[in-house]
């Protein structure tokens, strides 16, 4: 399904929803009783729904080809009610010859049972197992006691015969099982029909239900919504009906008997999740068992059904759809056994397709929100969120795994910038509010070194992931950015620039990203801490050798003061370097920027990839001062 832009619409509020966690308890129960009871009132609606969404695309394009809006409507309703009474016709046509063969197809497969069993005993050997079951349960049951009489008393065997129907009562007897589907069919197409006439009427009713106070962003959120829907369910029909046929002709082909029965079945079980699948490869697979005397028919046809679920799961789906249903797996599983639960069948087919527009309902409704979050296939965190779970779970692995995903797609200043840095940030608050005890602190920092340190020899550069040349048009070789230049040999050696943290919890390891990155550039960059400026030794260098030196703090680390006290101190410590600041996490009320900019300091704000540019910058002027 395409992806719904979550943050374009969302924070439309509800009206008259429940905001307490007990409201929401309590009124989740009612809606299920409500769904659960009022099911045959309930199940029509659903159908009309899911069916104005395919529909709605093709009334749209009716009526832009110049049909006026209700024969368009009417013309669509129609063309729909006459494929699904086709459809009906064909599965009735093809189960009326399917059940006068059952006889022989019986008989066929007890002949291969039998072959079974005669080359291993495995299938006698289970019903001996069942007899000896079924006989000790009736040895443990009570046994009646005798009549004193038994001998005396004899039954009679009675035979009812009931009187041939009358003409009027066997008609009854035909339509009486019919007459439910068909009322139901009936109200379905006159609810389909209504629900596409009055959309425009039906959507400001949802609107005001919705949220009538930001008319605009409900508005757009209630549209985009609606049309994606319909191009999704649209598009998932139609490939559905292509899958059927394809299977129909495929068995036709291989000989299965009733091909089209089973086309229908296995388009009718796309729409069904994971079960779907062995349902729709069972009947056919049963019925090659049954009229094959070898065993290449069955080959075939499981064959057939695993090349064409794996084309359409993992090549044509994806193509069409851009990614998935929008739902996680464990979502799905849930959705078809909760929906069968409450409408049966019905229920198990409507499953996706209602689960879908629940998601959907979730990402444009902020009530709704917790929707998308237990049902959606979204990261339920953010990736600094993620970041900062794994890193307090101690899990490196997946800390790795997550590096890894981005790397490959970004660049490691990037990586820094959008997930590890955000992720300290939130860290660092939560230290300075006393959430951490001593030694979890300490180790929480021991493990973002390491993966600073693993990152080292894992990535070579700070370039982008690029394309190929070829792969790459005129406009997007043009605003491709150069590489930067090298930097001078005086920025070379080890220690020439240093990367000095401030006294914030974790602003050593923002001065470990910055020494990493300045490395990968070029440059000879070290990370120290703030104890350095106690009298420490530098790694054996001498001061006079800093030719730059960057003072890294998170935002909300340390006070100002402090912050403009470690930066003098820098200052006095290293004369023959330029001294510059970078501050990460700077938020609208921060003034430590400008209060390091009054210390003479280039302070940049943000990103780890603009001061490795602004370092860069630096490189000359720092070439041409004269050493001492």
């Amino acid at each position: 399904m395409p992806e719904f832009p979550p943050a374009a619409h969302r924070g439309v509020s509800a009206a008259g929803v429940p905001q307490s966690g007990a409201a929401i308890a309590q009124a989740a129960l009612v809606v299920i009783a409500v769904l659960y009871f009022a099911r045959d009132l309930l199940v029509p609606l659903a159908l009309a729904v899911l069916l104005s969404f395919v529909l709605a695309p093709i009334a749209r394009a009716l009526r832009r080809i110049g049909i006026p809006r209700v024969p368009g409507v009417l013309l669509a309703v129609l063309a729909a009610v006459a494929v699904i009474g086709m459809l009906g016709l064909v599965m009735g046509r093809q189960l009326a010859e399917l059940a006068s063969d059952i006889p022989l197809y019986q008989y066929e497969l007890s002949r291969k049972l039998a072959s079974v069993n005669a080359s291993g005993g495995l299938v006698e050997r289970a019903q001996e197992m069942l007899r000896g079951l079924a006989a000790g349960a009736e040895r443990a049951a009570p046994q009646p006691v005798p009549s004193l009489n038994a001998d005396a008393v004899r039954p009679l065997p009675v035979e009812v015969r009931l009187p041939d129907p009358k003409p009027f009562e066997l008609l009854q007897n035909v339509l009486q099982p019919l007459l439910y589907p068909l009322a139901t069919f009936g109200i379905v197409v006159v609810l389909v029909i209504f629900v596409l006439l009055y959309r425009e009427d039906l959507r400001d009713r949802v609107i005001r239900l919705v949220g009538a106070g930001d008319l605009h962003r409900t508005m757009a959120a209630m549209d985009d919504a609606a049309y994606r829907l319909s191009r999704f369910f649209l598009a998932q029909t139609a490939m559905n009906a292509a899958f059927g046929v394809f299977i129909t002709i495929a068995l036709f082909f291989i000989g299965v008997p009733q091909p089209a029965l089973w086309g229908i079945v296995a388009g009718l079980m796309r729409f069904v999740p994971f079960v779907g699948t062995f349902v729709a490869v069972g009947f056919p697979l049963l019925l090659a068992l049954a009229v094959d005397p070898g065993w290449s028919i069955p080959l075939m046809v499981l064959v057939l059904f695993a090349i064409s679920e794996a084309l359409m799961g993992h090549v044509l789906e994806p193509m069409v759809f851009g990614h998935s249903t929008g739902l996680s797996p464990i979502a799905v599983v849930a959705a078809a056994t909760f929906w069968t639960w409450l409408w049966g069948p019905i229920g198990l087919l409507v499953a996706v397709p209602l689960t879908v527009c629940l998601v959907v309902l979730g990402r444009h409704v902020k009530q709704f929100e917790f929707l998308e979050v237990a049902l959606g296939d979204r990261p339920p965190l953010d990736p600094p969120e993620t970041f900062y779970q794994r890193a307090l779970a101690a899990d490196a692995d997946a800390l790795e795994e997550q590096a890894d995903d981005v790397l490959r797609e970004k660049r490691l200043s990037d990586y820094y910038d959008e997930v590890a840095l955000p992720a300290l940030a939130m860290a660092q608050a939560d230290a300075l509010r006393g959430s951490f005890a001593p030694e979890r602190l300490t180790a929480l920092r021991a493990r973002v070194a390491a993966l600073i340190e693993d990152l080292e020899e894992e990535v070579e550069d700070d370039r982008p992931p690029q394309a190929a040349p070829a792969e790459l048009d005129e406009a997007e070789e043009a605003s491709r950015p150069a590489d930067p230049p090298p930097p001078p040999e005086v920025l070379v050696p080890p220690g020439s620039v240093i990367c000095l943290a401030g006294r914030g919890p974790f602003d050593e390891a923002a001065a470990g990203m910055l020494a990493q990155l300045l490395r990968k550039r070029g440059m000879g960059a070290v990370a120290a801490p703030a104890e350095l400026l106690r009298g420490g030794d530098l790694v054996g260098l001498e001061p006079e050798a800093v030719r730059q030196a960057w003072f890294c703090t998170i935002e909300g680390g340390a006070s100002a003061a402090a912050s403009r006290y470690l930066l003098r101190r820098l200052r006095r410590r290293f004369p023959q370097a330029q001294v510059c600041a970078l501050v990460v996490g700077v938020t609208a009320e921060g003034r430590l920027p400008d209060s390091l900019r009054e210390e003479g300091a280039l302070a940049v704000e943000g990103r780890l990839a603009d001061v490795a540019r602004a370092a860069l910058r630096l490189a000359p002027a720092v070439a041409a001062e004269p050493a001492a």
